[in-house]
């Protein structure tokens, strides 16, 4: 068997000359050998009994330059190679860590050495060996067989620098995945932030529910979107904005806890917190109010901070924050007014409002804007990105909350806050609207809105003002948004940092 190996190296070596300067070419042309004269370079199975974290903690007290007579099968790819005569270390990594095989020619054989010699950085192996550690201390495996089971065909980024070219990090994230660890810490502690949330909901008495993506009227929240159109039914649908309806329909059915943890769509631009497919939890909860929501936040965001880093003092954008306990509340108008230095109110006439706004370099201000969406633009453009400090921002403008519940004793504003964390909203939280007369109005004040090229405003949804009518209990409810509470946890500073496969443009040539 070494003889024919010699024969295919020699054979190997006439097809690769010309093409040396390729490494795709080379790669190309070890796959053809493979398949002519094996191995198969595209194994089927390989059965794992051991990964490089378990052996590091089963083998911790082994001493340097000692041997096991354990015999053990791991798996990866090949992260690294160095080649000493008779003898090649290469690194594996699995998916808890690296392990290193200590390939020596005598233990091996020599069939599978030259097996070993031919692999390239990134190809996947398996080895079945036993557990040295090696006179320098490092953990590893001595193979007494060796299995080629993936053939990689492009070459690894370069060793020293990696995949640093943030666009093809996110379009070719597999690549950044393999070579970027830090890549692999965030989007790791996505699944847990994820599960934390689920599990706390659950534990607090929520059932996780699924409502349509397709809705048939626009509507859950303000936002322009994607528009789809249903062939069998000949009629347009839009991908959803928020879940939010169809889960206080349930409230109306009867179920008192409820929670919906998914994607939702806003055909919107792009930035470092807007992504235009996006993942969002509400949750809805049957006989409480806007300071039910609070608690429950505050419980998802000292979860999710547990989950992803043990504890729940973290630090973001170079401020330290405390997501465990309490946060503050402060009201829209107490914020604005101690930004701007003076009193700020629905006192204040329309006209005053806008001059306070244009005194503040706020000038793309529209005709029909009342007093709501000025003091919200106010907030907006001279407050919000100031608050560093977990805070529930409340009470705001009934103007630009169509679905949340009047302020009891206070007409021009709603139950309602944000939370704000370092400049950024994280949750939206309302004591839920349950009036159907006052959310029909509401409704065709969003429609009139729309009649006059507002395409964020909300349709009439009747058969939801139907089910008001039918009874909502008091309710609160709560939408947050996980893509940024992931960022905020694990201290990403680009939404597409926490997606796994954030939207691109289309590559140009494939």
């Amino acid at each position: 068997m070494a003889e024919h190996h010699d024969q295919t190296a020699s054979t190997q070596a006439e097809v690769t000359e010309g093409v040396i300067d390729d490494p795709i070419a080379v790669r190309r042309a070890k796959r053809e050998e493979l398949l002519a004269h094996g191995p198969d370079p595209y194994a089927r199975r390989y059965d794992v009994t051991a990964k490089a974290a378990n052996l590091e903690e089963r083998y911790a007290d082994l001493e340097n330059g000692a041997s096991t007579e354990d015999v053990v099968r791991v798996a990866g790819r090949i992260m690294a190679i160095r080649r000493q005569g008779k003898v090649i270390f290469m690194v594996l990594r699995d998916g808890t860590g690296d392990v290193q095989l200590f390939i020596r020619i005598n233990v091996l054989g020599e069939e599978g050495f030259a097996l070993a010699r031919d692999l390239d950085m990134g190809d996947w192996v398996g080895a079945e060996g036993t557990v040295v550690r090696t006179r320098r201390g490092q953990l590893s495996v001595s193979p007494t067989s060796l299995t080629l089971l993936t053939k990689a065909l492009r070459p690894l980024p370069e060793k020293f620098h990696g995949l640093t070219d943030k666009e093809l990090r996110y379009r070719q994230r597999y690549v950044d995945l393999i070579v970027n660890p830090e890549s692999r810490r965030v989007l790791t502690a996505r699944s847990k932030v994820v599960s934390a949330v689920r599990r706390s909901l659950e534990e607090q008495g929520y059932m996780e529910v699924e409502t349509p993506l397709l809705h048939p009227i626009q509507g859950g929240a303000t936002a322009k979107p994607f528009i789809t159109h249903h062939n069998a039914l000949d009629h347009d649908f839009y991908l959803r904005i928020a879940p939010e309806l169809y889960l206080k329909r349930l409230l109306v059915g009867g179920y008192e806890r409820v929670f919906e943890l998914g994607r939702s769509f806003r055909n919107e631009g792009m930035d470092l917190t807007h992504n235009p497919e996006f993942t969002t939890m509400e949750a809805y909860c049957a006989y409480t109010d806007l300071e039910g929501m609070k608690v429950l936040c505050e419980s998802v965001f000292a979860a999710a901070a547990l989950a992803a880093n043990g504890t729940t003092s973290i630090e973001y954008e170079g401020h330290p924050i405390d997501l465990g306990g309490h946060f503050r509340s402060r009201t829209m108008c107490e914020l604005v007014s101690e930004k701007v230095g003076r009193p700020v109110g629905f006192n204040l006439t329309v006209e005053e409002l806008r001059q306070l706004c244009r005194d503040h370099g706020i000038t793309e201000l529209k005709e029909e804007w009342g007093a709501g969406k000025l003091i919200n633009e106010l907030y907006d453009e001279l407050v919000e990105g100031t608050i560093v400090e977990p805070t529930f921002v409340t009470e705001h403008p009934l103007e630009t909350s169509p679905l949340a519940k009047k302020k009891a004793g206070d007409p021009n504003v709603v139950d309602r806050f944000e939370l704000v964390v370092c400049g950024h909203e994280y949750a939206n939280a309302f004591s839920e609207l349950n009036d159907p007369v006052d959310q029909s109005e509401r409704f065709k004040a969003e429609v009139a809105a729309k009649d006059m090229g507002d395409d964020e405003a909300m349709g009439y949804d009747a058969d939801y003002v139907r089910a008001l009518e039918y009874g909502m209990p008091p309710a609160g409810g709560i939408g947050i948004g996980i893509d940024r509470l992931v960022m905020l946890v694990t201290g990403a500073t680009s939404i597409r940092d926490v997606l796994l496969f954030p939207t691109m443009r289309p590559e140009a040539g494939l």
